[in-house]
């Protein structure tokens, strides 16, 4: 016995050799795979960014809102990109849109 046969299995000649796998189940795997991502991760994000969208364009004046950072205000002037919150009485700031995490029940502000 030779010591590469240890280390390196030695070839046997077979008269039939094993047929391997067909493409049809070599390709089934990861297409399987791939849906499953589909429609476990970046279907329900694609729909939560919707959402989102859609809430951004229903926003007004007057509505409470609470940003991302957790600061809530009433918006009183709305831009393209930007809109001014007033988060106490004569103090407005200006976020972006997108920071906009929810939009409140009105009278929300005022019973806290």
């Amino acid at each position: 016995m030779n010591l590469l046969d240890f280390v390196i299995a030695p070839a046997h000649a077979a008269a039939g050799a094993p047929a391997g796998p067909s493409l049809l189940s070599t390709l089934a795997f990861p297409v399987i795979l791939i849906l499953i991502m589909y429609f476990l991760m970046i279907r329900p994000q694609m729909k939560r960014t919707k959402e989102h969208r859609a809430m951004l364009e229903k926003l007004a004046v007057g509505d409470e809102v609470i940003t991302n950072g957790g600061i809530a205000g009433v918006v009183r002037a709305i831009g393209d990109s930007f809109l001014t919150l007033e988060i106490a009485e004569r103090v407005e700031i200006r976020v972006q849109k997108g920071a906009v995490g929810n939009v409140l029940p009105k009278g929300t502000l005022k019973s806290a």
